[in-house]
Order: C-alpha cells, then structure tokens, then sequence
C-alpha cells in the first residue's frame, strides 16, 4: 500500500480504505474485481462537479454552451491528459495481455481509471472530498478555456468568423482523389470570394479534409482582419505617423 502514496500526495487525498484506490486501479483483464463499478460512479461525480465549476466561472453563457465546454472537460482525451500527469500509468493493475499490449499507455484505460479513482474518493471521504480532488484536477484547465471556441470544430469557427464580418460563407469542394476504395486521401479547396482566398488541404476523408482546409482558412482570414483593422486604425488616427514626418522635418 505505501506505493500508492506518492498517487495520494498527487491527488491531495488520503485514503481511509486504501482497497478502494487499488481497485480503482485494476483493469478487468486483472481480477474479477476491477474498476468499472467505481468507474460509472466517478463519472456521475465528475459530471456534476465538472458543470457546477462551469456554472459559477461562466455565467453569461446558455444551457447549449455550458453543455459543450463540459463534453469536451469530462472526454477521454481530456481525462487522460491529467491521467499522464498524475503518471497513473505507474499505478495500474493489468492483466498479462494487456501489458503485453501496452494498456498502460492507452487512453481509455487511463480514463477510466480516474474516473474510478474520482468514485473512489466519493464512496471514501463523501461528496465534499470528491468535488476538492476533482476541483484540483480541472483548476489549471478552467483558467485557459475559450467558452467561444472550445469544442467547435474549425469549419464552424471559420462560418462564425466570417458571419461576424458580414462576409460569406466558404465554398468547400472536392478536387481530387487519392488511393483505393478502401484507403481513400480527399484533397478539398476552401474558397472565399469576398478574399479572393483558396486554400487546399488533404484528409482520410472528405470531412477530415474540410476541416483540415477550415483550419487554414481561419489563420488567413484572422490575419486579413487584423491588417484591416490595423489600416482603419491608422486612416482614423493620421497622428500615429506624426513623429516620423516630425524627425524628417527637422532634419
């Protein structure tokens, strides 16, 4: 049990019943009583948790935008991103095949594990310890959200950005193939009339491809809007170039 310290210290809670974070730990493929119990829990848990912190730091933003910064805060991405950082890894019990394949690196299996750790904590220490260990977790997260862009897409972030300018929106087309049925690369063109702007990417799909164009698209676009809005800055404020026709006076 003294190797899990170091995990308690990372999580800042201490266990009165250790057997709930060793089994929170244990993969199926390990014994029959592994984490996927305590995994369904921490996942409630951690859902209620998750919105309650949106709820109170973004107050401005409707039911339909809090519902999409949660998804993307409680994905399997997102959980084993922390999981990684928690090196929980080190701390799994898995079966000898899944090692083999080295489960220990996969995501699903390190997300599931925190989220039965996060149960864990709950049926241990109550409501109030789970909520503090979770808080902990996703603090140094909730500080860098965008609640505009997080979770869209770029084809959607670029259709935002142009509709807030008043420019129309992209025209994506297909204009080339590559590959077998099975095995297909799309290249897709995004074009902005309004910009005079075509840009081509390629994906495994044609919707890859899309957003993959979209991307691009955005970084022209935005980098277009900032130099216009340089020049009318400037046109409005013909200040702004007066030192320089001053030094050349004097000299």
């Amino acid at each position: 049990m003294a190797r899990l310290q170091k995990l308690e210290q990372r999580i800042n809670y201490q266990f009165s019943d250790q057997a709930l974070l060793e089994q929170a730990l244990t993969h199926r493929s390990h014994s029959a009583k592994h984490n996927e119990r305590l995994e369904f829990l921490g996942d409630s848990v951690l859902n209620f948790v998750v919105a309650s912190l949106l709820f109170k730091r973004f107050q401005k933003i409707d039911e339909g935008d809090l519902s999409r910064l949660r998804a993307n805060l409680v994905k399997q991405a997102t959980l084993a991103d922390i999981a990684q950082r928690l090196e929980l890894s080190d701390y799994l019990r898995l079966g000898e095949g899944e090692l083999k394949s080295g489960g220990f690196r996969r995501p699903s299996i390190l997300s599931d594990a925190l989220e039965a750790i996060f149960g864990a904590v709950y049926l241990d220490g109550g409501f109030d310890q789970a909520e503090k260990v979770i808080t902990g977790q996703f603090e140094a997260i909730m500080v860098d959200i965008d609640p505009k862009t997080l979770g869209k897409d770029p084809k959607t972030l670029l259709q935002e950005l142009l509709q807030g300018h008043r420019l129309a929106l992209p025209v994506y087309t297909v204009v080339a193939t590559h590959g077998a049925a099975h095995n297909q690369t799309f290249d897709v063109q995004c074009h902005i009339e309004k910009l005079d702007l075509t840009l081509t990417a390629s994906g495994s799909s044609r919707r890859a491809a899309e957003q993959a164009t979209a991307e691009q698209a955005i970084e022209h676009v935005s980098a277009f809007l900032d130099n216009k809005a340089g020049r009318q800055k400037r046109s409005r404020n013909p200040q702004l170039s007066l030192p320089v026709a001053v030094s050349q006076e004097q000299s």
